[in-house]
């Protein structure tokens, strides 16, 4: 059980855990349950009792994200906006589903220590989730979609959250650079460890500097976060799915339209955020009940 390395943690876990499989019990002791049951609970706290809203900051955990919509977060006069509770739920089993992994990492003989530390480079502060056999760890829990990223390797081609940025933060205030993300598929129950290149993570000196000098300009950078998608083929164009949560997706896109702004329509599936109509759809406009104000 002792000196286990990170790469094999996946193979590990399901070798400990494939016993249960075949109607056969796992020896544990009832202070590891407890600490478990801990887990479960400190997590349950936290969800129950969320931070008040303040101003948003840089922190680690944003400063990977798009400069545009990072721009808006931290200097956009709009109110912020009310987490809808199927979002919240979805947190909540997120945050046990990371807690189960942990679980099961010590459960098969692996280390897991420094769990929520204070990290800080050139200013930005952030948390990391642990280290495992010390080295940086994130843990995730992923839909089926984006837990192929992890599976594949290529995270670094759609990193939309700035989870390399995150982990090279938190590998610079270590000094480590093998870490990666272990990664549970919340589907399917499957699980992953990936480890990117070296290239694959920015130079988190440069990318803080370069963002701190973003977030200080007095207009936000001009090239949108994601290109408006084509609707068809007479010319319409529409807002990509990435944007569509935004909060700031009225006053980013303003200037669509002619200058009019989004246009919304309601389709089955949901509301669609036009950029470009050049024949207007065939449903129901419903642009005034979700228009904001861009003054």
């Amino acid at each position: 059980m002792k000196n286990k390395k990170v790469e094999t943690v996946v193979e590990d876990i399901y070798k400990t855990i494939s016993v249960l499989g075949a109607g056969k019990p796992i020896d544990i002791n009832d202070q590891e349950i407890d600490k478990f049951g801990e887990l479960m609970k400190s997590a349950l706290k936290d969800w129950l009792t969320p931070r008040a809203k303040q101003k948003p900051t840089l922190r680690m955990s944003n400063i990977g994200k798009p400069e545009r919509q990072l721009w808006f977060d931290i200097n956009s006069a709009e109110e912020s906006h009310t987490i809808p509770p199927a979002t919240m739920i979805k947190f909540l089993y997120g945050h046990i589903l990371e807690g189960v992994v942990l679980f099961l990492t010590e459960l098969a003989g692996h280390t897991v220590t420094d769990q929520q530390k204070e990290v800080k480079v050139k200013g930005i502060v952030g948390h990391m989730d642990c280290k495992i056999d010390g080295e940086v760890i994130d843990i995730k829990s992923a839909s089926r979609f984006a837990f192929q990223k992890f599976v594949t390797g290529t995270l670094a081609d759609s990193d939309h959250f700035g989870y390399l940025s995150q982990l090279a933060g938190y590998e610079k205030n270590e000094g480590t650079e093998h870490g990666g993300f272990l990664v549970i598929n919340k589907e399917s129950g499957e699980l992953c460890l990936f480890k990117p290149e070296e290239l694959d993570k920015p130079n988190i000196d440069v990318k803080i500097s370069n963002t701190k000098k973003i977030i200080k300009r007095k207009l936000p950078p001009k090239e949108l976060c994601y290109a408006p998608v084509a609707d068809g083929t007479y010319g319409n164009y529409k807002m990509g799915k990435l944007c569509i949560y935004c909060p700031h997706k009225f006053i980013c896109h303003k200037d669509s339209n002619d200058g009019k702004g989004l246009r919304v329509f309601k389709y089955a599936k949901g509301p669609a955020y036009f950029t470009t109509i050049i024949k207007k759809p065939n449903v129901l406009e419903i642009t005034d009940r979700y228009a904001k104000t861009t003054s």
